[in-house]
């Protein structure tokens, strides 16, 4: 934190006495706050300090202190380090005001930690599960729920290490219910509680217009689960006016597998491949900022050589993803499948190089703490030289020069899914979403991390925030991330790629830290809190596929059903970072 962020805090605490106070707890940051005065702190901060950028919401159950706390990750959008703040709730009775009023971003992340953890965010406009289904019994994340044929609380399970006595966890604890169903419950007549409170969500939106010469009604449409416009198993439930869309909820958790709760069981090295899975076209991406938390924790710097390498890999992976993203685009669109299949040949290519070094095409696992599993083949350097200075820089100028003034493409995308810089920095969209809204914030830029501070290269940004923008800024940022790696395949030096000897397993000191990268898709934070034991106490995944989506509603109001798949497709999701 600048020491100009520290002195405005300091005068915060001043005026508001009681309220803020230094979190003291050792390897801890940030401020507590009342709870009750929540609402007034954030306030100020967003229209007096500048901090107008909500970025992350986690809740953390401390079980053995009885109680809880919401944590705040907050930013100015012009640049700069995060503001941490916190507000500590009893264990049971969790409540805590809903920031929705002043950070309308929150509300997705909200609804988590109550579904979750049970932590209820009063003052939300529409506080409902979200990942689980509504007849769920309990909050996974909580430190004491369990689930069916549960062992242990954290791995390496004693019942199968190191003594080597196996036997089926079912058969020494039966399967035990997570649903309860009250008395007289009858499945033939059971109209279901979430798609009802759902529907209620909706309501009937008065009919804006009055000029109109053809009555319509209103009727609730429902795109997917099981669609191929909705990019997997999310489901959209519209409320259309005509053809027009006057409402809309985004629906997920049909793939949630509790990717948290995974996490705190394993050790921390055991999570590096299970952030793979998160982004599945991002592995590279996903391990970089899972590794930066923990090495904050560790007090680990990598080598020279091993940030070169790392930046490389988390480049390339940006052109893989911006490739598909544009590839999908258009088949939304309805232009088949040359476009996709023209990007998927440039990611063959880049893939070529993931296993190479890390024996992996989608699910890489390739980052280390304190470095990376293993240096460049011999030969692999000289092809990605060869890709980043001679074969895709000339695709994607064909690219360009096929996609990008074709009549259909703008007629279809040029001033539809319209999101104003305004708009996108109260919902809390990250990446080309708000990029391509006018807002030049990059957390290559706004807060280096790596070597990115080294590297020339500029915040790709357009100003129109509708679908065709978004389309545009990925093939500026394709660009963006050729000139960087040009720069680290021309200066990378020789060296070790590990510091110290490879660690399979670490005590990680006591402490809290947020690691973030700009993956392909915007900011991707890992918040990890350490006991000093080989399991991470809270391990909680900021994914931008989840919090973009906020924005989904307000960009498809007023458009045609037909382009709600569109503008879907320019947010640029991927399920499995959605539910996690």
């Amino acid at each position: 934190m600048s020491e100009q962020t520290v002195t405005r805090t300091l005068d915060l605490a001043e005026r508001f006495p009681g309220a803020v106070t230094p979190d003291e707890r050792p390897g801890y940051e940030g401020y507590l706050v009342q709870p009750g005065r929540l609402l007034e702190v954030t306030t100020a901060l967003r229209d007096e300090l500048g901090f107008d950028y909500l970025s992350s919401v986690t809740g953390v159950d401390y079980l053995p202190e009885g109680k809880m706390e919401v944590v705040y990750h907050l930013y100015q959008s012009v640049g700069g380090s995060a503001l941490v703040l916190k507000a500590q709730i009893p264990r049971d009775d969790p409540r805590a005001p809903s920031l929705v009023p002043v950070f309308p971003g929150a509300e997705l992340q909200e609804r988590e930690a109550y579904d979750l953890l049970g932590i209820r965010f009063e003052g939300h406009p529409d506080l409902r599960r979200i990942l689980m289904w509504e007849g769920f019994e309990g909050h996974p994340l909580r430190k004491d729920w369990r689930e069916p044929y549960y062992e242990e609380d954290a791995k390496p399970f004693k019942s199968r290490w190191p003594e080597g006595h196996v036997w089926r966890a079912e058969d020494k604890n039966p399967f035990h219910k997570n649903v309860s169903y009250p008395a007289g419950f009858n499945p033939e007549t059971w109209v279901p509680e979430g798609d009802a409170a759902l529907y209620a969500a909706l309501g009937k939106v008065e009919q804006r217009g009055a000029s109109t010469t053809m009555k319509t009604d209103q009727v609730i449409v429902n795109l997917g689960p099981q669609h191929p416009s909705t990019h997997g198993v999310f489901r959209m439930v519209v409320t259309l006016d005509g053809e027009t869309v006057v409402a809309l909820k985004p629906v997920m958790g049909y793939l949630h597998r509790n990717h948290e709760k995974i996490g705190e069981r394993n050790t921390y090295l055991q999570n590096m491949p299970f952030t793979d899975r998160l982004d599945y076209f991002c592995s590279m991406s996903n391990n970089f900022g899972y590794a930066l938390a923990v090495e904050k924790l560790m007090g680990v710097k990598p080598p020279e050589r091993c940030e070169y390498i790392r930046v490389i890999m988390a480049e390339l992976t940006r052109i893989v993803n911006h490739l598909l993203a544009i590839g999908f685009l258009l088949n939304d669109l309805g232009a088949y499948f040359t476009p996709l299949i023209y990007a998927f040949e440039e990611r063959e290519l880049i893939l070529d190089v993931f296993e190479a070094v890390s024996g992996s095409r989608m699910m890489c696992n390739y980052f280390r703490f304190g470095g990376v599993a293993r240096d460049f083949p011999e030969g692999v350097l000289e092809r990605v030289r060869d890709l980043v200075y001679e074969r895709l820089p000339r695709k994607i100028d064909e690219l360009d020069l096929y996609l990008t003034n074709n009549d259909i493409i703008r007629m279809r995308a040029e001033g539809v899914g319209v999101l104003r810089p305004e708009q996108a920095i109260a919902l809390s969209a990250v990446g080309p979403v708000l990029r391509g809204s006018g807002v030049p914030y990059d957390v290559r830029r706004a807060d280096p991390y790596s070597i990115y501070e080294r590297f020339d290269f500029d915040v790709a940004v357009r100003y129109h925030g509708d679908v065709y923008d978004r389309y545009l800024i990925r093939l500026d940022e394709i660009r963006q991330s050729l000139r960087i790696l040009q720069q680290a395949v021309r200066d990378i030096p020789d060296g070790p790629i590990q510091e110290g000897k490879p660690q399979y397993q670490v005590r990680v000191p006591a402490g809290e830290a947020y690691g973030r990268v700009e993956g392909p898709k915007g900011e991707l934070g890992y918040y990890v809190i350490s006991n000093g034991k080989p399991n991470p106490w809270r391990y909680h995944v900021r994914a931008p596929s989840f919090i973009n989506l906020t924005t989904l509603e307000p960009m498809a109001l007023g458009n045609k059903i037909a382009d709600v798949v569109i503008i879907l497709g320019s947010i640029d999701i991927v399920l499995g970072e959605v539910d996690r």
